[in-house]
This record gives structure tokens, C-alpha cells and sequence, in this order.
């Protein structure tokens, strides 16, 4: 089995707690695969795939090669010395965002793109929010030569028009919706929409939710996050964080932290959802408002009316904006192994701008909801704490962030 950079270990099939091990797609109650007949043979071929091809040591081999060579892993963990002198606690960034693509995206995104080209997919799908996960996917299908089609909502195509652009000039087609509030949901549903007319295409989605097996895959593929920040901060500081923050919207990027120091009880793990206007506002901050409930195509935590119907979310991060959830998180909320909490846009751009003045580093919008909820629950504790800086700012600069 080959080893990967400074862990030491190979990766492993599934994160290391095995509070996440999945039984026939589900944990405890939560995923599943709720999906029209014409999508349960691919879904079904994807899972034989997937559980077959990461047992062998040449795809290990040739993963960790592409993490390595053209992502640039192992990202740095930095510790952020002005940052920590602010609020009072001893805080590491672990910098997702100096990825090739500028985010934590491409970690999954190269690790299907090789399972869908060992399945000879002929075209590749995706959706995207804040268009991180679309560059990624673009990135790895032009790497690939596989072509490619990024479903975007309306709205988010219009304030990421940067990531459009990549997208473009890495040679995919782009297709924007009208429908609802023209945002990732939107997003999610045009892509599967195209996907049930067309099964014979791969469906690389970017978030840990969908139905079975996307969770179980882009958890896996996400875990190199958890598994090189327990080592550096192991080498480092030679103890464990006290805490670990990530920001939540499908929770990808929050797993792959997470799964590293499931099984350490002293690590208290953090989630910061986007908030929308105010803490209370229930159209955002799915695991903090939302119910249980089957949404395109997993069962999980979900914002729904009064009638139990799924409603639209509301984040100033596009890559937030987003009313259902990973039934990973589902799960460990449920179980109280991780606590999560409403982060407000106010409260968001406060951090975007205070972790930009402090340390020279422009954090996405996204991230800057976990530097947010970290300056607010370390303030003065004097603690040792790691948090994700899931990707970079520059699609965020030109908006009015105010």
C-alpha cells in the first residue's frame, strides 16, 4: 500500500471513527438512496466501483501521486499568531485554501474524476454554489480530457462571475438555471434533472450529500484534510487541539476535518452554518432549524414549511446557501459528538475582514463563518485550535461585502 506524505499511514476507505461507517448507505437513520428507478442501477454500479477500485494499490498509488504533484498536498497547517494574540487562544489554520484551484474541492474532485475514468464516462457533471467545486471539476475533467457540463444557479453565476469565467476557459459548458431562487439548490436540481435523461454520464457532485454512495465517496476522498492536520498538530504543538471549527453548508469540507479527531472525546468539534440575517432566521442553518427529511435523493436534516415541504435558503456564501445537509453531520449532531451553530452574514464579513487584516490572508466567505464562530467561542479561553480555511477569497473581493 503506498503511504501518503506526512501521515505516515495509507489513506484510509472510510474516516477513522467508525461512528461513520455506513450500513447499506445509511448512518443510523439518515441517507439512503431515494432516487427514481433509472438512477438505482448507475448509483448502484457506482457503489461496486467505488468500494472496489479504493482497495487497489494502483489507484492509491496514482491518487496520492495527483494530491501531491498537481494539488500541492500536504496543505500547511499555519499558526496564526496575530490572529491568536486577537482573541486570546492558541488558533492553526489548515490551508485548504493554497490547494491547486484555490479550495478543498479539488481533493474530491481528482479522486472521482479517476474512478469516472476507470468506468469510461464519456462526460462528466457537476453542479456548483460559489463555483469552487465547479472550477475543481472543470480542473480535473481538462487534466482528464473528459468533457464536461457545471449546472450554476442564475444568482450565484452573477456573483461569481470569476469562477464562471475559470470555469469557461478550463473548457466546460456552464449551464445556468432560472429556477427558484436560482442558487446551489437550483443547481442540484437541474444537474439531477439532466442525470435522470442522461444516467450513462458520471455525476461528480461536490458536497456530502445526494444520495448513496456521494456521501460515503466525498467523505473519503475529504479525509486527507483530518488526516494531515492530527499529524501536523501532533508535530507541532505534540498534544491535540482542544477544538476543531469548520464552516457547514453540504459539509464536505467540515468532514474531511473532522473524521481525524472523531475518536479523540477531548476534541470538541465545531460546525459554523450560515447564519443568514440574524441566528434566529430559519431560512438558513439547516442542522440548527431544519427537520428530518428525503431531499434530492438522501434522508437528512432539511429547512422545511409548515407543511414539511423543503423551503430555500438564505447565506450571503453561496457555497452555504444550501437547505439540506450531509447525513454524516446529521448523525453526529444527533449524537452530540459535534455542535452546530448559526453564524450570521454580519458576523461572517467580520471575520472575512478581520483574519484579511491580521494575517494577510483573503478567506473565502465560507470560511470566514468558522473564523467567525471560533473568535466567538475562544475568546480569552486560552486554547489550542485548529480551523479549516476551506478555500481562498478572490471570488469574493469584488462584491459588496459590507
Amino acid at each position: 500500500m503506498n503511504h501518503y506524505s506526512i501521515t505516515e499511514s495509507p489513506i484510509e476507505v472510510a474516516p477513522l471513527s467508525t461512528m461513520l461507517r455506513h450500513a447499506n448507505g445509511f448512518y443510523g437513520e439518515y441517507g439512503g438512496a431515494y432516487v427514481p428507478p433509472v438512477l438505482a442501477k448507475p448509483l448502484d454500479r457506482l457503489a461496486e466501483s467505488f468500494d472496489s477500485l479504493v482497495h487497489h494499490e494502483k489507484f492509491q498509488h496514482e491518487f496520492i501521486h495527483y494530491l501531491k504533484t498537481y494539488v500541492g498536498r500536504p496543505s500547511p497547517l499555519y499558526y496564526a499568531r496575530r490572529l491568536s494574540d486577537h482573541i486570546g487562544s492558541r488558533i492553526y489554520l489548515k490551508r485548504e485554501d493554497l490547494n491547486h484551484t484555490g479550495a478543498h474541492k479539488i481533493n474530491n474532485t481528482i479522486g472521482q474524476i479517476l474512478l469516472a475514468r476507470h468506468m469510461g464516462a464519456h462526460e462528466i457533471i457537476a453542479e456548483t454554489g460559489a463555483g469552487q467545486h465547479g472550477v475543481a471539476t472543470a480542473t480535473a475533467a481538462a487534466l482528464m480530457g473528459i468533457p464536461c457540463k457545471v449546472f450554476m444557479g442564475a444568482e450565484d453565476a452573477k456573483r461569481q462571475v470569476l469562477n464562471v469565467k475559470r470555469m469557461e476557459l478550463l473548457g466546460a459548458q456552464v449551464i445556468t438555471t432560472e429556477l427558484g431562487t436560482k442558487t446551489l439548490k437550483d443547481a442540484v436540481d437541474a444537474a439531477l434533472e439532466y442525470y435522470v435523461t442522461h444516467p450513462d454520464s458520471y455525476y461528480l457532485l461536490g458536497s456530502q450529500v445526494g444520495p448513496h454512495p456521494y456521501p460515503r465517496m466525498v467523505g473519503y476522498f475529504q479525509s486527507v484534510i483530518g488526516q494531515e492536520a492530527r499529524a501536523q498538530i501532533l508535530n507541532a504543538e505534540n498534544r491535540l487541539p482542544r477544538s476543531v471549527f469548520a464552516c457547514v453548508g453540504g459539509g464536505s469540507n467540515a468532514i474531511g476535518l473532522f473524521s481525524g479527531f472523531l475518536d479523540d472525546d477531548e476534541v470538541k468539534i465545531f460546525g459554523a452554518e450560515g447564519g443568514g440575517h440574524a441566528t434566529t432566521d430559519n431560512t438558513a442553518a439547516t442542522l440548527s432549524f431544519g427537520k428530518p427529511t428525503v431531499f434530492q435523493g438522501t434522508y437528512s436534516y432539511c429547512l422545511v414549511n409548515e407543511a414539511g415541504s423543503p423551503i430555500e435558503s438564505h447565506s450571503i456564501a453561496a457555497g452555504l446557501d444550501y437547505p439540506g445537509i450531509s447525513p454524516q453531520h446529521a448523525l453526529l449532531k444527533d449524537q452530540k459528538r459535534a455542535f452546530y451553530f448559526p453564524v450570521t452574514d454580519k458576523e461572517a464579513i467580520e471575520g472575512y475582514k478581520l483574519i484579511s487584516h491580521l494575517e494577510g490572508i483573503i478567506p473565502a466567505i465560507e470560511s470566514s463563518h468558522a473564523i467567525a464562530l471560533a473568535s466567538k467561542i475562544l475568546k480569552s479561553k486560552g486554547e489550542l485550535a485548529i480551523v479549516n480555511l476551506s478555500g481562498r477569497g478572490d471570488k469574493d473581493v469584488e462584491r459588496e461585502l459590507e
